[in-house]
């Protein structure tokens, strides 16, 4: 069988799916997959009607949606997967625009994926909330990025475009929410669904 390099991980670090998706997809997937944070928020109002291929349309509608996801259905599925304890900050949901910049940046100098696992993992193992600047700050710190050159690369226009644009095309390539993997013109939408989009690679 012909195997398909993954194109992307699409994530959003306000959603605790994505977490788990995140602590998992570089064991579970056979070929490293370039990591795209884009705004979850965003992606119904950017979609194209028509815009993804059938294939990709049907995977995503057939992944759970995190909004009907409960908290204890979130927490059982860490414990199952080994994960430390759940801990919701507060507020949660929270605003993750400030993050996902940040992300944003971090993905520019080559440091996504590092910068993600962190802040993930202060927002859903530490308990806190990524609005507040200082919490996105030391998962910078974790992986090396100079808070000031974090913050201004937050604050350039040209990083929320990027951030902006990789929602839209993260849309109109028939993404529907996040987690998703898209690998060539397949769309796999949900942190379980990691393993089908493996087998199909």
């Amino acid at each position: 069988m012909t195997r398909t390099t993954p194109s992307g991980f699409y994530f959003d670090l306000a959603s605790p799916l994505a977490y788990l998706a995140a602590e998992r997809v570089l064991h579970v997937l056979p070929a490293p997959a370039e990591w795209r944070p884009i705004l979850a928020s965003g992606l119904a109002a950017n979609a194209s009607p028509g815009a993804g291929p059938p294939a990709a349309a049907s995977d995503a509608a057939t992944a759970r949606d995190e909004r009907s996801t409960s908290r204890a259905e979130i927490e059982r599925r860490a414990r199952e997967l080994g994960l430390q304890p759940i801990r919701w900050p507060q507020p949660f949901p929270f605003d993750s625009t400030l993050a996902m910049r940040v992300a944003t940046y971090a993905a520019s100098i080559g440091r996504a994926v590092p910068f993600a696992q962190a802040a993930f993992r202060q927002a859903f193992a530490g308990g806190h909330s990524l609005e507040d600047p200082n919490f996105v700050l030391i998962a910078a710190a974790a992986c090396e990025m100079h808070p000031t050159a974090v913050l201004r690369g937050a604050e350039l226009r040209s990083t929320a475009e990027r951030l902006g644009a990789a929602t839209v095309a993260a849309a109109q390539a028939g993404v529907t929410n996040v987690p998703a993997i898209v690998a060539g013109e397949r769309v796999f939408a949900g942190e379980d669904m990691l393993e089908r989009a493996a087998e199909r690679m």
